[in-house]
């Protein structure tokens, strides 16, 4: 039997084992990556990422049925690069060894601490944005020093493909390694990390197969999004935000504004003012080059039964935008749509939207705002609109989420000296900027002790001098 035919008999579980041997032998004995090797990998990534640009804007499209090349490239293309810039313009400061303050004993000593990659990090990305997600963790390993396996989304298989070669064309497969197969049996991989983007629900199994090896997990989950809008702040341009943050991709963003908060007064202005901005995104309506369809036939069901659990319970459900009933000339293709009179007995009114629903809330003051917030798990992201003033201090205080966009939304994952991650049911831990680096670093702590030190005068035999001692340091 030949090595090809041994390969295809071995188990997804037998076959992940043997890459992650591999990548760990090759990391022991390679040791930590220079930083001019760092650097020159993610030039070589940065470079073969833009000679791919329309293979990849063709993937995705074919991938979810359509989508916008603008927009494949703005949300895949355009974060990945400027985040490899970031890291090789930062990446001597972030290697370069830390002080830290030696205490008093040792005082003629000194602390400091190297960061040191972890050895192979595993990355479970999901189909959502299927480069970006895919390749900053991987972007984040490398500069760190680390090997990595990549685990993508099955949903995404012509994207996958795309990823595959080009990965499998600038790294050898002990340093980086694209696998397909069962997620579980990844999952349970004695990883020195894995970094894992997707849902709640997944997160948590992902998170129970970890700890059996004591894995470290960071979770980049989801959520519901609130956007809450001051009163008065119902203007064309918070508007326009929302609807550029909730339409994008379809509303198939992690981070996309899963709800709105407005007030009572004001939901009729909104409502009229979100139809006529939608129009004016999109002015062949569903069907525009520029809306995303929805990633498949699943997917689109289950937005579909959100709607329908809504309107079953007396929500009312309005379609908005140029032609919505045209939505249905285009595969897995959903209209824009506001659900108003939502209630706790609604689905849509606890479960993630990945879609292009809009459920509009009212309030009366900012308290009742925040306090419905703060009712519900928190969240990845939060968006207010509103004067620098005690109201949107007291959101920003009262209110815990991953990440928050003022007078904005999504944009805050595009920084990248902005730590990006979730907090509660929305994740734990973070990637980008220098948290990114050292999530997927060892800070090891080092004390070069001098040649005298006090704390020698503790050693046995114990006296009086030692009591005399304990009891300075005991003051």
């Amino acid at each position: 039997m030949t090595t090809t035919e041994e390969t295809t008999q071995l188990t997804d579980a037998e076959r992940f084992n043997h890459i992650l041997r591999a990548q760990r032998a090759a990391y022991l004995r390679d040791g930590a990556p220079s930083l001019a090797t760092r650097r020159n990998d993610l030039r070589n990534l940065k470079a073969a990422l833009i000679a791919r640009r329309s293979d990849i804007e063709e993937a995705i499209n074919t991938d979810f049925g359509h989508r916008s090349r603008h927009e494949t490239a703005l949300m895949e293309l355009v974060g990945v690069v400027q985040g490899i810039d970031y890291l090789r313009r930062n990446l001597r400061r972030f290697m370069r060894p830390t002080r830290r303050h030696i205490d008093l004993p040792l005082r003629f000593g000194s602390n400091h601490i190297e960061y040191q990659p972890l050895g192979v990090v595993g990355v479970i990305s999901p189909w959502n944005y299927p480069v970006n997600l895919s390749l900053m963790p991987v972007v984040t390993a490398i500069a760190a020093g680390n090997r990595v396996m990549l685990k993508p989304s099955k949903l995404t298989p012509a994207t996958n493909a795309v990823l595959t070669s080009m990965l499998s064309e600038l790294f050898p497969p002990e340093q980086v390694t694209v696998v397909s197969g069962d997620g579980s049996a990844f999952s349970s991989l004695p990883f020195d990390h894995l970094v894992f983007t997707g849902s709640t629900e997944v997160g948590r199994a992902v998170m129970k197969a970890a700890s059996e090896n004591l894995v470290p997990v960071t979770l980049e989950l989801g959520g519901k999004s609130p956007t809450i809008v001051a009163k008065g702040h119902v203007r064309d341009q918070a508007v326009s935000d929302i609807a550029f943050g909730k339409l994008l991709s379809g509303g198939q963003t992690c981070i996309a504004p899963d709800y709105a908060l407005v007030h009572e007064s004001e939901i009729d202005t909104f409502i009229a003012s979100y139809d006529r901005l939608v129009k004016s995104a999109y002015p062949d309506g569903p069907t525009s080059k520029d809306y995303t369809s929805i990633v498949d036939d699943k997917q689109y069901k289950i937005l579909t039964d959100l709607i329908e659990d809504a309107r079953a319970h007396g929500a009312r459900i309005i379609e908005v935008g140029h032609r919505p009933h045209e939505a249905a000339r285009r595969p897995h293709t959903l209209a824009p749509t506001v659900v108003l009179d939502v209630t706790d007995d609604m689905r849509i009114a606890h479960e993630e939207i990945f879609g292009p629903i809009l459920p509009i809330f009212g309030y009366r003051d900012i308290d009742d705002a925040i306090n419905y917030v703060n009712a519900r798990p928190r969240p990845l992201a939060l968006y207010y609109f509103g004067d620098d003033d005690a109201d949107r201090r007291k959101v920003l205080d009262r209110t815990t989420s991953g990440n928050v966009t003022i007078n904005g939304t999504i944009m805050h994952v595009g920084q990248d000296d902005l730590p990006f991650g979730g907090v509660g049911a929305s994740g734990m831990g973070k990637y980008h900027g220098i948290e990114g680096f050292r999530t997927l670093s060892h800070a090891k702590g080092i004390l070069v002790q001098g040649r005298w030190n006090a704390a020698r005068l503790l050693y046995a035999p114990f006296g009086g001098r030692t009591e005399a001692l304990l009891n300075l340091f005991l003051r």
